[in-house]
């Protein structure tokens, strides 16, 4: 498959717009057993700074099926690691 276009994938809300959204980055917890997958549609928060989500993702699935993060714990690592990234670029 084309590897550009395994970076996007779209989703019909309950309105029925489309939105597609851009994944950044991918990973897997040892900690919860868990792939997350985090991603973006490039609209900006009130302080200008790109809007990004996270959750997750069976990634043996043939159709992503995102699920809600539950628990504290996963949170604290996304956040941990997208700080970890954005001080590494700066």
């Amino acid at each position: 498959m084309n590897e550009e276009k395994n970076r996007y994938f779209t989703v019909t809300d309950k309105e029925g717009n489309t939105i597609e959204y851009e994944i950044l980055f991918t990973f897997d917890s040892d900690e919860t057993g868990k792939s997350y997958i985090v991603f973006t549609d490039h609209s900006l928060d009130e302080e200008g700074s790109i809007v990004t989500y996270a959750a997750v993702y069976d990634k043996n699935g043939e159709v992503l099926e995102l699920q809600d993060i539950e628990t504290e714990q996963e949170w604290n690592l996304i956040e941990n690691l997208l700080s970890s990234i954005e001080e590494a670029s700066e």
